[in-house]
């Protein structure tokens, strides 16, 4: 009995040594995967994953020597047809991946660039404009060959489209205007703000504001999941030593918006043209600094395009119901259905 009671004692002594080190082993592991994910991105996001390949193109701005980022996806079965795909001031190019997808099992050659001061493109020491980027675009296609292209746009990225549409209109055959901001000019509504003010406010803004802050300005109908990208994108480059570059370039992007207002342009575009809007989409970049009885009259989007489609040769506008900002992510198959069947008219 006692060599029973011993031999127990010991091999229980040996179990629990086991449990131990698996204890110890899985908790290190645990804590070098938690360190993994804290591991800052640097401002170009340099560590945060792109669903195609990234490429890389030589630009000078203003005297500045800057690399372009950019995605060239090719079609399943090739239609002779390119897309180029604008991406918004708070989002990196990759969240397009479901549209690219769309696009390239269509037939078109699916071209994404992160416009200069975005995404992985270089993040410049000047301040940003409309005309740069538009430029930027053109060079880009012309770096690829691509003399003719549907330009489909989010966000800001339709303020640099319809820029592109307006200096250089034998480049684009059809212009799609996804959720665009700067249908009203911000001016009229918001007092100016000092660069460094912005700066200040964006400093101190929070991953959990920054999520409040999407799911409120952009009235978005995404589970909780689907937004964190666009918050690693955001804070996970915050302990670069080149985080205050970044967040200069950042509040030029906000300034760019605010004094290059391009509503007046929209009726001069004459290539084919479709608005598509959210219902609920009234993101209206500036309105936290409106007089508060300014406010309610900013954002009027959906109604703000119809509008102006109506003064457009050749524009229409569709609005989907219970949509917001990201209307692509939203309702992709009605925003699918509407971008197939107005390129291929």
């Amino acid at each position: 009995m006692h060599r029973i009671l011993l031999c127990a004692s010991l091999l229980c002594a040996f179990l629990g040594a086991v449990c131990a080190t698996l204890l110890a082993y899985s908790s290190a592991t645990a804590d070098a995967s938690e360190l993994a994910e804290r591991e800052p991105y640097g401002i170009d996001l340099e560590g945060f994953a792109y669903p195609y390949p990234v490429n890389l193109l030589p630009l000078v701005n203003d005297g500045e020597q800057l690399r372009m980022a950019y995605m060239d996806v090719g079609a399943v079965k090739p239609n002779g047809r390119t897309a180029v795909l604008l991406h918004g001031r708070n989002f990196p190019s990759s969240y397009w991946a479901p549209v690219i997808k769309t696009l390239s099992d269509a037939g078109y050659r699916v071209v994404v660039p992160d416009q200069v001061g975005f995404g992985k493109s270089s993040k410049p020491s000047g301040e940003l404009h409309f005309d740069n980027l538009a430029r930027n675009t053109v060079t880009l296609l012309d770096h690829l060959h691509i003399a003719k292209a549907e330009i489909v746009a989010h966000s800001m990225g339709s303020m640099v489209a319809v820029r592109i549409a307006r200096a250089y209109p034998d480049r684009v055959a059809h212009l799609v205007l996804t959720a665009p901001i700067g249908l009203e000019d911000y001016r009229q509504f918001v007092p100016p703000t000092p660069t460094d003010k912005i700066i200040e406010t964006e400093d101190k803004l929070t991953p959990d504001g920054y999520r409040k802050q999407l799911e409120t300005n952009y009235s978005l109908k995404l589970p909780p999941g689907d937004i964190t990208p666009f918050i690693d994108s955001r804070f996970n480059l915050k302990d670069s030593a080149e985080y205050p570059r970044w967040l200069r370039v950042f509040a030029s992007s906000a300034q760019m918006i605010y004094r290059e207002p391009v509503v007046y342009e929209i009726p001069l575009v004459t290539q084919p043209t479709l608005f598509i809007m959210g219902a609920d989409d009234h993101n209206a970049p500036g309105r936290p600094n409106a007089p508060e009885a300014l406010r309610p009259k900013m954002g009027q989007n959906a109604a703000l395009a119809q509008a102006l489609a109506a003064r457009m040769p050749n524009a229409h506008a569709e609005v989907i119901p219970d949509t917001g900002h990201l209307v692509f992510l939203e309702a992709r198959a009605k925003y699918d259905e509407l971008v197939l069947g107005f390129l291929g008219k």
